[in-house]
C-alpha cells in the first residue's frame, strides 16, 4: 500500500503488510501528530473483501472522499481519508501504464459505465454508448474548487478503454487508481479522480469469465472379490480348496 500525503512535503508512506495501524503514539505503524490523531485511531485491513477501515478511537473523526465514516467502511484505491487536518490518499503500487488491458474483439457487446462514488455527481450512472466527454464541454460538468474547470475523455480505440486528459488544472490533476496520468487504459473496477470527484468503472463485458472446475469424478464402489486381490489370486484359492477337499475324500475312500 503507498499513501500520498496532497499539498505537503511529506515523503510518501509504503506499507507492504496486510494491516496497518494509524493514529498518534508511537507504537502505531504510521504516527500523526497529536492535533491530528488520537493515540489509536484507525485500523485499515486487508481480507477477501478489500481494503476495510475500522474506526478504533470513539471521538475520532474520519472522512472517506468527504464522507463521515463513524465505524467501518470499504476503501478503494485512490480514496482520500482525512482524519483531523491530515488528507491521505490511497495510491497502487502498480503504475497504469505498464498494465496489460484484455483484448476485447467486440467491443458492441461490452456494456461499461462510470459510477459516481463521490463528488457533487455522487449517485449517477454515466453509460459510455459513444465517446463520453466530462467537462465544461460535456453533460456532466467536473465542478472544481475556486472556480477551475477540468475535463476527460474516455473511448474506445483499438479495441481498448481509453482515459485520457483535457482540460486540467495544475493543483487537481486527473488521477487513475491515486496515479497522476495523462492517458491509460482503461480496467474494471479502476477509479477515476479529479479533486472530490470519484468515478468507479464498471465494465462486466472485460472481465475474464470464471473458469468452473468440475468435482473429479467419484471412484467405484469395491466389491469383497476386489478387496481379497487379483481375480488370478481367486481361481487358484478356489482350485486348492478343491484339490484338498478331494485329497481327503479319496484318504477317507482308501481307510474304508
Amino acid at each position: 500500500m503507498r499513501i500520498e500525503f496532497p499539498h505537503t512535503a511529506r515523503e510518501d508512506f509504503l506499507w507492504p503488510q496486510p494491516q496497518l495501524r494509524i493514529g498518534s503514539a508511537p507504537d502505531n505503524d504510521l504516527v500523526l501528530a497529536v492535533h491530528q490523531a488520537a493515540g489509536h485511531h484507525l485500523r485499515i485491513q486487508q481480507d477477501r473483501r478489500g481494503l476495510v477501515l475500522q474506526v478504533l478511537s470513539p471521538a475520532g473523526r474520519i472522512y472517506v472522499n468527504a464522507r463521515p465514516v463513524r465505524e467501518r467502511a470499504l476503501l478503494r484505491i485512490g480514496d482520500v481519508l482525512s482524519v483531523g487536518d491530515c488528507r491521505m490518499l490511497l495510491r497502487s503500487d502498480e503504475e497504469p501504464a505498464g498494465r496489460q488491458p484484455p483484448d476485447v474483439p467486440e467491443q458492441g457487446r461490452c456494456a461499461v459505465a462510470l459510477r459516481a462514488v463521490a463528488g457533487p455527481l455522487s449517485g449517477r450512472v454515466v453509460s459510455l454508448q459513444r465517446p463520453l466527454e466530462l467537462g465544461p464541454q460535456g453533460h456532466y460538468p467536473l465542478e472544481l474548487p475556486q472556480g477551475e474547470t477540468a475535463s476527460l475523455q474516455i473511448a474506445w480505440k483499438d479495441g481498448r478503454l481509453q482515459l485520457e486528459a483535457g482540460m486540467q488544472s495544475e493543483r487537481y490533476p486527473l488521477r487513475l487508481n491515486g496515479v497522476p496520468v495523462q492517458q491509460a487504459v482503461l480496467l474494471p473496477g479502476d477509479q477515476i479522480g479529479v479533486a472530490m470527484h470519484r468515478f468507479v468503472v464498471d465494465a462486466p463485458g472485460m472481465e475474464a469469465e470464471p473458469v468452473i472446475e468440475l468435482p473429479p469424478a467419484p471412484m467405484p464402489e469395491s466389491l469383497p472379490e476386489d478387496a481379497a486381490g487379483p481375480r488370478g489370486e481367486v481361481w487358484w484359492l478356489i482350485v486348492t480348496a478343491a484339490i484338498l477337499a478331494l485329497g481327503i475324500a479319496l484318504g477317507l475312500l482308501i481307510r474304508f
